[in-house]
């Protein structure tokens, strides 16, 4: 912890992106309440996570870092959730595929309830309304009562990951992420196109002989993210280990800082500064060196492996320059980060109506990050990835062969668009590939 923070020290930072509420006592009684809540993760859990990133170097350990854009309460329901947990399993059995690889597994699920905005507020039907920021702070619908900020939202959302986390906690500990269970898997990849690729037989004869001669290894951790947006909510589970020592965010295993918030005296630095738990770090293409070298002697003093995961997301179209730059820069300053790749919020685009993002240029980001970091003698460790469960059409492209012409059939996202399960999957097989 640095010598200066406390809990509250944010306090005293540039504050940014928060919500604008209206009635002020209700919102600190909501805190008040949060703060005697139990939490949602323990230190303990968090230190497993802390052990497989300090590996990520010396072993195989790749991370999978996945879910919705920004989670709805309305999608806290059990089918959905299964179907996310299936996902996830099902990617990350494909990435470990013939590559003796492990798949550290984190979800954007249990708490990704907020979301920056670029604007406080948007025009919708001729009206000035504030904007959409996260069913933890306000509606989705575009009426005047719906979209202020209500700060009994908080609650809510701390009761929905509960819930959330319940229950994977439940299909974990009840043994779902042994293979004898993938045997339903054809049922759920949900394009013929993606069943009929040659790479899809392979693994499928693989997962049938590994049932018959009970050949595999369980890998039964899971852990949950989010990005530390709402600062209130934040410190309000930010607890003390008093067994061990050392304060830790209970919110989440891993949080991270978001290309909006990641100012150096911005009071979301500040906050993170004082935890234990790994955090992540946005990285866009118009990043300042030094800004980053500060950052990360800020959050990580001690120069600790497994603590700083450098979130890239740059575009297709820019990786190369701004990737390859930073690398040396900070290699050359013996920084120890961990480099993952984000490769969907520097390819978004409009089309009419519709923000969009194509998979050849989410597959051309991943491909120019596995062969940057081989350049430059450093270790690809993870993707960032939005994604569905859901077969939505948000994204154009892959062997599911969405086009422009299909985005209104099922577009779903309140915020961005996300990848749907075959593309997710069709995905994970370009990746093990890339291993």
């Amino acid at each position: 912890m640095l010598k200066n923070w406390s809990i509250d020290s944010w306090k005293n930072f540039d504050i940014h992106q928060q919500p604008i509420y209206e009635n002020i006592d209700t919102y600190n009684q909501v805190l008040e309440s949060l703060i005697k809540l139990p939490s949602l993760v323990f230190s303990g859990e968090t230190r497993h996570l802390i052990s497989a990133l300090n590996e990520i170097e010396n072993n195989n350990n790749f991370i999978l870092q996945i879910g919705d854009c920004s989670e709805s309460f309305n999608d806290c329901n059990g089918p959905k959730i299964h179907n996310f947990l299936r996902l996830v399993l099902q990617m990350s059995k494909i990435i470990e595929f013939n590559n003796k690889t492990n798949v550290v597994k984190i979800g954007r699920i249990a708490g990704q309830y907020a979301k920056p905005r670029s604007n406080d507020y948007e025009i919708l039907n001729n009206t000035k309304l504030p904007v959409y920021r996260g069913d933890n702070v306000n509606e989705y619908e575009p009426t005047y009562l719906d979209r202020i900020p209500k700060p009994e939202k908080l609650i809510q959302g701390y009761f929905y990951s509960t819930a959330t986390l319940n229950l994977i906690r439940a299909f974990i500990c009840g043994g779902y992420s042994d293979i004898k269970y993938f045997s339903d898997w054809e049922n759920h990849f949900y394009s013929s196109n993606l069943i009929n690729i040659k790479r899809y037989n392979e693994f499928k004869d693989f997962l049938n002989q590994s049932l018959v001669s009970n050949d595999y290894t369980k890998n039964d951790k899971f852990f949950i993210s989010h990005e530390a947006l709402l600062l209130g909510y934040e410190q309000a589970f930010i607890r003390e280990d008093t067994v061990n020592g050392g304060y830790y965010s209970t919110s989440a295993h891993t949080l991270w800082i978001g290309d909006r918030t990641r100012q150096l005296n911005s009071a979301h630095v500040e906050l993170l500064s004082g935890i234990e738990n790994p955090i992540g770090i946005k990285v866009g293409p118009n990043y300042e060196t030094d800004v980053i070298i500060s950052l990360l002697n800020k959050l990580n003093p001690n120069n600790l492996k497994g603590k700083i995961t450098l979130i890239t997301r740059f575009g297709h179209d820019k990786i190369k320059n701004k990737l390859e730059d930073l690398q040396i820069i900070l290699k050359k300053n013996k920084l120890n980060v961990i480099w993952m790749c984000d490769p969907m919020h520097g390819n978004t685009f409009t089309h009419e109506k519709f923000k969009v993002r194509s998979f050849d240029n989410i597959v051309s980001e991943i491909q120019s990050f596995f062969s940057i970091c081989k350049n430059n003698g450093i270790k690809p460790s993870g993707v960032h990835l939005e994604v569905t469960a859901d077969y939505v059409s948000e994204c154009v492209g892959g062997l599911c062969g969405l086009t422009f012409s299909n985005l209104g059939e099922k577009y779903c996202t309140k915020v961005d668009p996300r990848l749907n399960t075959a593309q997710a999957l069709e995905l994970a097989f370009i990746i093990n590939k890339l291993i």
